[in-house]
């Protein structure tokens, strides 16, 4: 029964997906992988009919349900390929102790030595995954096995440490994400989706609590014993996060890469750097970029990324004619058209504003002037939409931008149509009367109706340490067109709570903290300015 589900399945996939060509019988048969130090991890290998076109690995925490496995394992041996989908220890059939992230580098190692003693091994192999599975490809990629000819690489980071506190606050997508990997391992099958909702609303209280390691503690009850230390240790030159740092694989990867995001993907960053790294290197890399949150990836750009997935796969491993255009293919929102690049990012020319009194965003430059607001983190300014792990997204952020804690500046109607393709900057003369204070910066449009929503943005904890003065902040990279008719909004806030933990106002550790102090930020309209990156199409 299982079999056949399966295959009615993966049937239905082929048609909602495209996917055209030749398909093939395959069987899945259970196997066993041996770690150096005696842990099994548990796989399925995926072998197709006939000589196999190459061999795919895939790792990762999930499980390898029938889901992952559609998109992951099945689509691929039914084109000929021959797959083996491995769960990371200690999650579904795996044995030793999960510990998310720090395992993945040896143990990639030793799935590759097991890998190259088998007899259906065909001698070479690619790697594919999204998220946590994009991390494992890194984490061979840091010191690439011979045999790894071809990788495709979807919103996965290569630092999962600069992701957690990489702007100086803690990204609570740590807190939803470990609750999922625990939920995962408790609760199976239909009753799991019917408790999504309650563990959501469940979740999101939790990240309102203080102290929030405490409040974790009570969640998690031990079963995600990595999540207190992560949450108390902001520190990326402890040598507890090394593991987790790969940037090596971006001197050393040689193999040719795919690399797969979104506008509102919580990687993008990580993402777009991977492309320019492996690109001044000389390397054999192109970069799709569609305008998918982190999860629409798998759903809403599934389409979209499973054709370029095929397309490489068939070119880089199997010898087949490939189909890519350009080496970078992105689309642009606002536009709503897919456009293919040589690079990226394109030429472009600095198209400055300037904030001005009144809540103004104009091209000539203020003489005087200036603009406050409190934060309080009691009551802190809240997330809405934008890059997180689940919802978020593009919305209307017009009741944000009304908010007495934050500071909105609007442009002129445009008179033609404005095409920014690049990662803009802020630059913002700012002091505080705390010293602890974050920044959050966003670039909206504004429509002909008033209605505001979200383009691209930044956050950053500010140093206590530091001068009052100028404070610059590059914002996400985005491809967009302002419309003719819509403004430019520039929005200031101290908070997007809870995509990062409040800032206290004090100097407690941010994990153990529970007492709080506003902050009122000044804004200096003299030096205060948004670069745009211009592009003419």
């Amino acid at each position: 029964m299982g079999s056949s589900i399966a295959r009615n399945a993966e049937r239905l996939l082929y048609r909602l997906l495209g996917v055209s060509g030749t398909r093939t019988g395959y069987t899945r048969t259970p196997v066993r992988i041996p770690m150096r130090d005696g842990v099994e991890l548990g796989a399925d290998l995926y072998r197709p009919a006939g000589d196999p076109a190459g061999t795919l690995l895939v790792r990762g925490p999930y499980g390898r349900g029938l889901a992952f496995s559609l998109l992951l394992a099945r689509i691929h041996a039914a084109r000929g390929y021959q797959v083996l989908f491995v769960s990371s220890r200690g999650t579904a059939d795996s044995a030793g102790e999960f510990d998310p992230m720090r395992d993945e580098v040896s143990d990639g190692h030793d799935v590759v030595g097991w890998m190259r003693e088998q007899p259906w091994f065909t001698g070479s192999f690619g790697t594919l995954g999204l998220s946590y599975l994009g991390f494992t490809q890194w984490a061979l990629l840091a010191d690439p096995p011979p045999e790894l000819r071809a990788a495709v690489i979807s919103v996965g980071p290569h630092d999962f440490s600069r992701h957690t506190w990489g702007t100086g606050a803690f990204n609570l997508d740590l807190l939803s994400w470990s609750d999922m990997i625990v939920r995962q391992r408790d609760e199976q099958g239909p009753l799991a989706l019917l408790r999504q909702g309650k563990a959501r609303r469940e979740v999101r209280e939790l990240m309102d609590r203080l102290p929030l390691a405490d409040a974790a503690d009570e969640r998690f009850a031990g079963r995600a014993p990595w999540f207190r230390y992560r949450a108390t240790h902001p520190d990326l030159t402890d040598p507890y996060w090394a593991p987790m740092q790969l940037d090596a694989a971006l001197d050393r990867a040689s193999v040719p890469v795919l690399l797969i995001g979104g506008w509102q993907d919580i990687f993008l960053t990580q993402t777009v750097e991977q492309y320019e790294r492996l690109r001044g290197r000389g390397g054999d890399v192109a970069l799709c970029v569609g305008p998918w949150t982190h999860v629409e990836v798998m759903s809403k750009g599934a389409r979209t990324t499973t054709a370029q997935t095929l397309d490489w796969f068939d070119q880089k491993l199997a010898g087949r004619p490939g189909h890519r255009a350009a080496p970078v293919r992105i689309f642009v929102t606002g536009a709503r058209e897919w456009r293919d690049l040589p690079a990226w990012p394109p030429e472009a020319t600095d198209e400055i504003l300037h904030l001005n009194p009144g809540g103004f965003l104009y091209g000539t430059a203020a003489d005087a002037g200036t603009a406050a607001f409190t934060f309080d983190p009691a009551v802190p300014t809240p997330t809405v939409g934008g890059p997180l792990l689940a919802g978020g997204g593009v919305v209307d952020d017009s009741e944000l931008a009304a908010r007495p804690d934050v500071l909105a500046f609007t442009g002129r109607a445009l008179n033609f149509d404005l095409e920014v393709i690049g990662a803009p900057e802020v630059e913002l003369v700012h002091s505080t009367d705390n010293p602890h204070a974050d920044l959050f910066v966003r670039l909206s449009e504004v429509d002909d109706n008033g209605r505001s929503r979200n383009v691209t943005e930044a956050y950053v904890r500010l140093d206590p340490a530091r001068e009052p003065g100028p404070v610059r902040l590059t914002l996400r990279p985005t491809a967009h067109r302002f419309r003719a008719g819509h403004r430019i909004r520039l929005l200031i806030a101290g908070a997007s709570h809870p995509q990062f933990a409040r800032n206290l106002g004090t100097d407690e550790n941010p994990g153990t903290g529970a007492e709080s102090k506003p902050a009122t930020h000044t804004v200096h309209h003299v030096g205060s300015s948004l670069r745009l990156p211009v592009t003419r199409h």
